[in-house]
């Protein structure tokens, strides 16, 4: 059941895009003659008074359809109802459309989830948490700190609450190899004092041999009201598009370390699935990051999607004349033939590396 409450996200989230770039067509009078989820054969198909709706077996997304160039229409070339013939600003509004419509979805997503379930918070509480001592040959073991101790003081100074603290305690031990250093502990409501000495690494700085982890508790935070919501959810949108946007400005600068946390359709079901077992509650927050990344990326200037022909339509304007059939048709296929490639590298990658899969080859 959780997979397939992840498929349903990704597929809702698919529907949201295109039925964006759809909506925006439509209600400004636009020819509209196909509207499809996935691509390849059809699974199920439906003929409206002039669109087709169908959904097809391949699931990596889905196309709104213009007549414009469709050889079987029986529209005139030079109604003015068609896509091509519209004013700049109108065919900017509908290629534009899916990516605002993910946008907004996202938002309500959160709106939602404050309003409902809630937001998780985590309570920070001063210190921080061993969560693990690694061996018993460890400067930590040696020096008798355990499991579920939390250090409240080292070096002589209080290491405070929350993420600041996990910096300020790694950066002791990390600045001072071979040194012995006073901390404080609290173990099981006692507080007491020990010494710890950090082994030096390889790279010149102290280890203690510890898993460290933030001290303090999960909450979940709901609004009193509708406009708390309203404004909690705008908060959570605004530090959630904020961190997605860091990590696609991190990949393009560091593509060459990161490229590999580049995940697929199957990666990303696998971690929604994980995240519907643990607490189904957490969907809402799973969906509206992925509808972030979704507009992110639609709106980048690359072949075969909405920032790429909105890239065109700015050569355009610039130009005062569109750019020749022949050369848009021909970097939009060979754009969609790569991002196809890389969708079936990701999909065959990330299914190998699965858990259930890998147990097949053992």
């Amino acid at each position: 059941m959780s997979v397939l409450a992840a498929i349903a996200v990704l597929a809702i989230l698919i529907v949201v895009h295109e039925l964006g770039h759809f909506l925006a067509a439509r209600l400004q009078g636009i020819h509209v003659n196909r509207f499809s989820i996935g691509f390849g054969r059809f699974l199920w198909k439906y003929q409206g008074p002039e669109t087709e709706y169908a959904i097809r077996g391949f699931p990596l997304g889905g196309y709104v359809g213009f007549p414009d160039d469709d050889p079987s229409s029986d529209i005139p070339p030079d109604d003015p109802n068609l896509l091509r013939n519209r004013p700049l600003l109108d065919r900017a509004i509908v290629i534009s459309a899916g990516v605002i419509a993910n946008l907004i979805f996202a938002y309500f997503l959160l709106v939602m989830q404050v309003a409902t379930v809630g937001v998780p918070e985590f309570q920070y509480k001063p210190g921080v948490l061993v969560a693990e001592v690694i061996s018993d040959t460890t400067p930590a073991y040696k020096a008798g700190l355990r499991a579920e101790d939390t250090i409240i003081m080292a070096d002589g100074k209080e290491i405070g609450a929350g993420q600041k603290a996990m910096k300020n305690l790694i950066e002791i031990i990390q600045n001072n190899p071979n040194e012995a250093i006073p901390i404080a502990i609290q173990r099981n409501g006692e507080k007491r004092f020990l010494q710890i000495t950090p082994e030096k690494s390889e790279n010149g700085k102290g280890m203690i041999g510890v898993q460290l982890a933030p001290n303090g508790k999960g909450i979940r935070r709901r609004a009193d009201n509708i406009l708390q919501a309203f404004g909690a959810g705008a908060a959570e949108f605004e530090r959630i598009a904020w961190l997605t946007a860091s990590g696609f400005g991190q990949l393009i600068r560091n593509f060459g370390e990161t490229a590999d946390q580049v995940a697929g359709p199957v990666a990303i079901v696998a971690i929604g699935a994980n995240i519907a077992k643990d607490d189904a509650a957490n969907l809402f927050q799973f969906a509206s990051l992925i509808s972030i990344n979704l507009a992110i990326i639609n709106i980048l200037p690359l072949p075969a999607l909405d920032g790429g022909q909105l890239a065109f339509l700015l050569i355009e304007g610039l130009r005062g004349k569109p750019v020749p059939t022949h050369i848009q048709d021909g970097v939009m296929q060979t754009g969609l033939m790569l991002l196809l490639g890389l969708g079936i590298f990701l999909i065959i990658r990330d299914t190998a590396q699965l858990e259930w899969v890998q147990k097949l080859f053992q």
